[in-house]
């Protein structure tokens, strides 16, 4: 019976896959992958609104903020260790140099990691692994690709994450148990710590896929080329622009509308001005700097 009930699950998880491939019949310039992209981003976010999202709302609850503070402090500074290895690979030597400067200070002022003294003597933290590496040196990213469970990637940038793995200081921990139970507890504090952002996402986006691609692809550009690189082209109309005073005027009409006859003008307010209500402007959510990663950095 036990056996029957795995393959009709599997029978059932086929379907779900094949209908989901099978939506989009024109994929985005750009997103050969998009079917497939489509559903097992679908799938992971069925996970991770079931699963992890409820897990890491339970830890921020049981778990005082300066705690979670010092998990993250603790992580990053490990991921330190391996972000200084792929910033001097890529021949940045002073940032390679003041991420080792970073572990040492963290590592011996804050007590093993779980204070970030480095960020008070002015040591920025980077951003760094083998996927950046790779594409330093002209490796192209190839399509996007959104992996089982880790999200959103290439094919590059999932060929790196095998070096990833092997490179991180975790990966060592012995007994095995142990060096699992720490990704798990990193797992759930990256994710406490994007509780936030996946709630404004989930409310500002009429697309959640074609937001995450396009945020992670931008992003990765801008981490390689240091803000300098060209976005990706999705051929998508580019978005209207809106002055302070207003929306745009349609086409062919006045920029100036004519009040009608018999019908004062209303006052026009001086230079500067805002029409608003005081005390009612509205102040657009900041986005996060990154988007979802369980990247140690």
């Amino acid at each position: 019976m036990q056996r029957m009930g795995m393959r009709r699950a599997i029978v059932m998880a086929s379907v779900v896959a094949l209908t989901g491939c099978a939506t989009v019949t024109t994929p985005t310039k750009g997103d050969p992958f998009e079917s497939y992209n489509r559903t097992m981003f679908t799938i992971n976010d069925t996970v991770d609104q079931y699963a992890l999202k409820p897990v890491a709302k339970g830890y921020v609850w049981a778990v005082p903020e300066p705690v979670r503070n010092s998990v993250t402090n603790f992580f990053s500074n490990i991921g330190d260790v391996y972000i200084a290895a792929n910033n001097l690979a890529q021949l940045k030597i002073a940032d390679g140099v003041s991420d080792i400067m970073r572990v040492a200070i963290n590592t011996l002022f804050g007590v093993g990691g779980l204070f970030d003294v480095a960020t008070i003597a002015k040591l920025p933290k980077h951003s760094g692994d083998f996927g950046l590496t790779l594409g330093h040196y002209g490796v192209p990213s190839g399509p996007f690709v959104v992996l089982p469970l880790l999200g959103p990637s290439t094919v590059r940038d999932s060929a790196g994450l095998v070096v990833d793995y092997l490179g991180n200081p975790l990966t060592y921990v012995h007994p095995d148990s142990v060096s699992w139970a720490l990704y798990g507890v990193n797992l759930v504090n990256v994710r406490a710590n994007l509780l936030g952002a996946t709630d404004v996402l989930a409310d500002a986006a009429l697309d959640k896929y074609s937001f995450v691609r396009n945020a992670y692809l931008q992003r990765r550009q801008y981490l390689i080329s240091g803000g300098d690189g060209n976005t990706p082209d999705y051929g998508e109309a580019p978005l209207p622009t809106y002055d302070d005073e207003g929306a745009a005027a349609p086409a062919g009409a006045s920029a100036t509308a004519t009040p009608a006859s018999g019908t004062a003008a209303a006052p026009t307010p001086a230079s500067g001005a805002r029409n608003t209500v005081p005390g009612n402007e509205y102040v657009p959510p900041r986005a996060p700097a990154g988007f979802p990663s369980f990247r140690l950095r």
